[in-house]
C-alpha cells in the first residue's frame, strides 16, 4: 500500500509499501499549511488548579482575563413552558459548549472554562445533586432518565453547532449511587444516529473515578444529537454529568474522511511521564494526555519543540519527555495497555530528539509489521500517523535503530474508526417536543 511524506516547507510526496494490507501510513513534519476556521482573538490563562479529571476530586476555580461567548437560548416544551437563558461562557483559545448536567447555573472550574447548565438543551431527564464530598463541581451533578417498562428508550441533547466543522465531543459518568443499587447501570451512547460506544463504568465506579468518553464527529447540520439510550444490559435509569462540544481546527485528525466516519477514542498518551493528565490550557482543545512509563528508560528534553505546524496541534509539553532504551538499539512497548476488538483504527505517534544536534534513525513496527521504515527523529519531531491499520488483540510497539542513538517515543494517540449512521430523530424517550432557537453572539475581549 501507499504511504506519503509531508516535509517542510513544501508538500513532497513519496511512495513507500507496507507488508500489511493496510491504508496508507504517513509521516508529518511540521508545516503550516492550513488556516484558522475562526479568527479569534488569544489571551492567556495561569495554570489550571487540578489537571485530572479521571478522578472527581476538588480543585479552585481561577479568575484569568477570558474571552466572551454568550448564549441566548428560547426552549418551548409540549408543557408549554418556556425560558430565556443567558449564560456566559468563557474559553481561551477553544470555541465549544460545555454543559454541566444537573446544574441550575453556570458554574466556573479549573483552568478558567465555565460550564453552562444543561436545561436549555434538552426536554427530559431530573436534575440530581450527588452528597458525596470533594466531587469536581461538575461531578456533583447529574441528569438521570427514568426509563420504566421501556429499557430501550432513548434521551437525546440537542446542541447548535457550526455545520460542517469537526467536534470533540466528550461525557463524563460519574453514577454516585443514584438508582440505589451498588453498580451503575450499563447503556449506550449514539451521536446523530452514528453508535458510538457501550458506557460500562462499572469498573471506574468501584475505584472512585469518574468515567469518561471522547469521540471527533463532523456536524452535518446546524444541530447535533448526543444520546443515551438503553440496551439488553440496563438494569436501570440512565445518567450522565457532563457533554462537552468542541470545534476542532481543519487540520486536526484531517486524514480521516468525516463525511463517513467518526473516531472514538482509545488511548492518548503521554510517554515518559507520571505527572497530572495534561490536558487545557496546555492542550488548547482540551485533550486528556494521560501518562504512560512502564519498565522503561525516561529522557527528558532540553528544548521546546514548535508544535503551531503539526497537523494534530499537540501540546508542546508532550515532548518534554519520551521513552528510550539504554545500551540497547530495540524498544518494545505494548500500547495501548487493553486488548483491541479486530477492527480498524487510526493511529498518530509522534516523536522528538531530546537533544539539540542530535538526531536519530529507526524502524517503527506493529505486531511486527513494518508501520514507517527508515524513520530520521529530529530536534524539530514529527508524526507518523495512518488513518486505517487493521489491529486486534493486545498491541506491540517496536522500535529498531539504525544509528548509534537508541529509538526514542514521546507520545501516541488511537481511535476506533465509527461508520456514520442515520440522523437520529430528535424525540427523546418522552415524546417530548424540543425547538431551540439559539442566537449566538461571540464578543471578544481582554
Amino acid at each position: 500500500m501507499q504511504s506519503a511524506v509531508s516535509r517542510q516547507p513544501s508538500a513532497v510526496r513519496r511512495q513507500r509499501r507496507h507488508r500489511l494490507r493496510v491504508l496508507p501510513t504517513f509521516l508529518f513534519y511540521s508545516s503550516h499549511l492550513y488556516p484558522r476556521p475562526f479568527p479569534l482573538k488569544r489571551c492567556r490563562l495561569p495554570p489550571s488548579g487540578s489537571s485530572s479529571s479521571s478522578c472527581p476530586l476538588s480543585s479552585a476555580p481561577s479568575n484569568p482575563k477570558r474571552q466572551q461567548f454568550e448564549v441566548f437560548s428560547f426552549l418551548s416544551s409540549s408543557r408549554r413552558s418556556s425560558l430565556f437563558l443567558s449564560a456566559r461562557f468563557y474559553l481561551c483559545k477553544t470555541l465549544g459548549i460545555l454543559l454541566n448536567c444537573g446544574a441550575s447555573v453556570a458554574t466556573e472550574a479549573a483552568g478558567g472554562l465555565m460550564w453552562l447548565p444543561d436545561y436549555a438543551f434538552i426536554a427530559s431527564g431530573t436534575s440530581r445533586n450527588l452528597s458525596l464530598p470533594g466531587l469536581l463541581s461538575t461531578i456533583s451533578t447529574l441528569r438521570s432518565f427514568q426509563i420504566g417498562a421501556h429499557r430501550r428508550r432513548k434521551f437525546c441533547y440537542l446542541i447548535p453547532v457550526f455545520r460542517g466543522s469537526r467536534y470533540l465531543v466528550r461525557t463524563t459518568y460519574f453514577y454516585g449511587g443514584i438508582n440505589g443499587a451498588g453498580s451503575p447501570p450499563v447503556f449506550d451512547q449514539i451521536v446523530d444516529g452514528t453508535f458510538w460506544t457501550v458506557v460500562n463504568t462499572t469498573a471506574d465506579y468501584a475505584a472512585g473515578a469518574a468515567s469518561s468518553y471522547e469521540g471527533v464527529f463532523l456536524a452535518r447540520g446546524t444541530k447535533m444529537r448526543v444520546c443515551v439510550a438503553g440496551n439488553d444490559y440496563t438494569d436501570s435509569d440512565l445518567f450522565i454529568n457532563t457533554v462537552e462540544m468542541i470545534v476542532l481546527e481543519n487540520s486536526v485528525y484531517n486524514a480521516t474522511d468525516f463525511t463517513k466516519n467518526a473516531l472514538g477514542l482509545i488511548a492518548r498518551s503521554r510517554f515518559g511521564y507520571d505527572g497530572a493528565i495534561v490536558r487545557y490550557p496546555d492542550d488548547r482543545f482540551d485533550r486528556y494526555w494521560l501518562p504512560y512509563i512502564g519498565n522503561f528508560t525516561v529522557a527528558q528534553n532540553n528544548h521546546s519543540v514548535s508544535v503551531s505546524g503539526f497537523w494534530n496541534l499537540p501540546p508542546a509539553n508532550v515532548f518534554d519527555t519520551a521513552l528510550t532504551s539504554v545500551g540497547d538499539n530495540r524498544l518494545e512497548l505494548q500500547w495501548p495497555p487493553i486488548s483491541l476488538p479486530s477492527s480498524s483504527y487510526y493511529i498518530a505517534l509522534y516523536f522528538a530528539d531530546t537533544s539539540l544536534g542530535n538526531s536519530r534513525t529507526f524502524d517503527v513496527f506493529l505486531n511486527g509489521y513494518t508501520f514507517y521504515d527508515k524513520l530520521e527523529v529530529t530536534p524539530s519531531g514529527l508524526t507518523v500517523f495512518t488513518s486505517q491499520w487493521n489491529l486486534s488483540g493486545f498491541t506491540t510497539i517496536t522500535l529498531l535503530s539504525g544509528s548509534i542513538l537508541p529509538p526514542i517515543i514521546n507520545a501516541g494517540e488511537i481511535f476506533g474508526i465509527l461508520s456514520l449512521g442515520q440522523i437520529t430523530a430528535t424525540r427523546d424517550g418522552r415524546d417530548a417536543k424540543l425547538q431551540i432557537l439559539l442566537y449566538v453572539v461571540i464578543e471578544f475581549f481582554f
